[in-house]
């Protein structure tokens, strides 16, 4: 991966997500946005929608995330590819790998956020 111009801002999106630090998450976020419940399945849009999405999520399991690269695509999407380890509340390993989200930031703000497998 190539970098992005936006890796500064991932890199502090990462570090807000996994010190559970919602307010700062919020601040991220554009109030439309639109974002995968990788958890749930399906969409949330919406700034308040993503973060009570990610209250249910914390609340139940234990996800860190790690950018590991960063890239930018044709169509100006940036692209990060993560190591992703989901645990348990009791720390119980339940799943771990690589992954890629790829965003849409528009006025400095994530607008679209998708997950893809990284090959």
């Amino acid at each position: 991966m190539d970098g992005s111009t936006h890796e500064g801002f991932f890199v502090d999106l990462y570090l807000a997500f996994n010190r559970r630090d919602l307010e700062a998450l919020a601040r991220t976020l554009h109030p439309d946005v639109d974002w995968p419940n990788a958890w749930e399945g399906g969409r949330v849009r919406g700034r308040e929608a993503v973060i009570a999405y990610w209250t249910r999520q914390f609340a139940a399991i234990d996800p860190s995330v790690v950018p590991v690269g960063f890239g930018e695509r044709d169509d100006g999407r940036d692209v990060v590819e993560v190591e992703q380890v989901v645990r348990s509340l009791d720390g119980e390993v339940l799943s771990r790998g690589t992954v890629r989200h790829v965003y849409r930031v528009r006025d400095g703000l994530v607008e679209h956020m998708d997950v893809e497998d990284a090959d």
